[in-house]
């Protein structure tokens, strides 16, 4: 198998685990005849602040599951194949963040679902491909656009009247997308440089502090003999 390949297999494993845990607790609420709703987040009460983590892995019937399904499988997989070296920093961050703030401002109710998770994937992936300006994460931003960009609408809460949308939690799932693409900007995959953009910088951070021997040394950093210190000594020899 080539490295690519295993790769792209990889990076479906997370996603695949979050998507496994969301399905086998709306499984077992089928099951057992329960349901955990009052785990998810209960904005301004101590009981809602383990929904700010268990909460993306609860969801109200299955269609709000399956609904929820697809995105957070493409969208993740898309993030730890591009972003391999953030993509569990990233995750984790728009998770606790996305739920801090529906605690802190949401409206009183308990809020569930993967949908801030799904915004903050779908915020993240699209604002860093442009703020990098790299040209297979700027193409994967075009795609989440084409995919996902009616998902904007839903942080509209006058569009969703219904007590059991949250908009909270996708207006806060974007934000925490944009805020971490601005932030880990510097971080992960970059463009790669042009080599008149290399030229254009300075000479001296080619230099290599450590080089001793001056003639190993580029030319522009050996340094001009001091003339002040030069001293012309002349000889003369008698004829005969």
């Amino acid at each position: 198998m080539r490295a690519e390949e295993k790769a792209m297999l990889n990076s479906f494993f997370v996603p695949g685990i979050f998507l496994l845990l969301m399905w086998l607790v709306k499984a077992s609420e089928w099951v057992f005849g329960i349901r955990l709703g009052f785990l998810g987040i209960h904005p301004l009460h101590l009981d809602g602040l383990p929904g700010i983590f268990l909460s993306p892995f609860i969801h109200g019937d299955w269609q709000h599951l399956a609904a929820n399904s697809v995105p957070i499988l493409v969208l993740g997989a898309a993030l730890y194949y591009f972003y391999r070296s953030l993509a569990t920093k990233i995750l984790v961050l728009i998770i606790l963040l996305t739920g801090i703030w529906v605690w802190v401002g949401a409206r009183e109710s308990y809020h569930i679902g993967a949908s801030g998770v799904i915004y903050g994937l779908s915020a993240f992936l699209l604002a860093s491909g442009f703020i990098r300006n790299e040209t297979r994460l700027m193409a994967l931003s075009l795609i989440v656009v084409f995919l996902y960009g009616s998902f904007v609408w839903g942080i509209f809460p006058e569009l969703f009247p219904e007590k059991n949308i949250s908009w909270e939690g996708h207006l806060s799932g974007m934000v925490a997308g944009l805020v971490l693409a601005i932030f880990y900007r510097k971080q992960g995959p970059q463009r790669d440089k042009y080599s008149w953009e290399y030229e254009e910088e300075q000479p001296d951070a080619l230099i290599d502090e450590s080089t001793e021997n001056e003639n190993e040394r580029p030319y522009w950093d050996v340094p001009e003999p001091d003339q002040k210190d030069l001293t012309v000594v002349y000889r003369f020899k008698k004829k005969g």
